[in-house]
């Protein structure tokens, strides 16, 4: 998958880099695994009330069952289709395992239409296959794992992400994510083997503010534009820096360190993510 530079016919299209899609094989999806709804909140919660600002609006979207725990386990099945998901930014593959089932997953880059995957604590760690991490050969580039067993992929799902499995122990195993961070997971926890699909998507640009409004996101109000009573910010005589970067909450907005040292999961922390110099 690659991206295309447009020509400036228009203004919205003059700073547009688009995707392009050569890699999916179909236009519809398929519709037994495909509900409706509207599955938008607008950014409030059961209340009404505003939870999430900048939400609202967007096009229409029908929600795919993606299987996130590859837990058809010993069945061998076939990629039929490499398809578009408005929900995602990778590409999802729809497989036919052998006794019959249709399934969506994360596509893995260069997984095409025609090969076998399978997910099997026995499985050969080849791209696409779903196996225990215990199982694999330290090395192995991996995507959309477990933190809980049975619980279903929840780290490295989006568009080019790829997590590597550095070491392991006899419970555990080392894992390298993509933001710099190490830590520690159970090994019966499964991955997918090799990077998600659609590489290229941090290159793309939206262009103009409509497509933003397509995906559901409404315009943003700068903080130093609005008045004291609205932001810590805001107000000042003139265009005023505005002091301190802080969210409307009064919450340091560059650099602070916001994580709770008591957090249960910091103790399988190895090493935390990539930060900036002296901080």
């Amino acid at each position: 998958m690659a991206t295309k530079q447009i020509k400036p016919i228009t203004p919205g299209q003059r700073h547009r880099i688009a995707p392009v899609f050569d890699d999916i094989t179909v236009s519809r999806p398929l519709k037994s695994l495909t509900t409706g709804g509207n599955g938008k909140s607008g950014g409030r919660n059961n209340r009404g009330r505003k939870t999430s600002r900048h939400r609202g609006g967007g096009h229409k979207r029908r929600l795919r069952a993606i299987d996130f725990k590859r837990n058809k386990f010993d069945i061998p099945a076939k990629v039929q289709t490499i398809e578009y998901d408005p929900n995602r930014t990778a590409r999802i593959a729809l497989l036919a395992y052998a006794d019959g089932e249709k399934r969506y997953i994360l596509a893995p880059n260069k997984l095409q239409v025609g090969d076998t995957v399978i997910s099997s604590e026995n499985a050969d760690p080849d791209v696409g296959n779903a196996l225990p991490m215990s199982k694999m050969p330290p090395g192995t580039f991996i995507h959309n794992v477990e933190l809980q067993p049975g619980k279903g992929g929840q780290l490295c799902r989006s568009a080019g992400t790829v997590a590597q499995m550095v070491a392991k122990t006899e419970k555990y195993v080392t894992v390298k994510l993509p933001s710099g961070e190490v830590r520690r997971i159970l090994g019966t926890c499964i991955a997918t083997v090799g990077a998600t699909s659609n590489p290229d998507h941090f290159n793309t640009t939206k262009g103009k503010a409509g497509r933003s409004r397509w995906r559901g996101r409404r315009p943003q109000t700068r903080g130093v534009a609005m008045n004291p009573v609205d932001h810590p910010m805001g107000g000042g005589e003139g265009k005023a820096s505005g002091g301190h970067p802080r969210s409307p909450w009064g919450q340091s907005a560059k650099g602070k360190k916001t994580r709770n040292r008591k957090k249960l999961s910091s103790r399988f922390i190895v090493k935390r993510r990539k930060t900036k110099k002296g901080k």
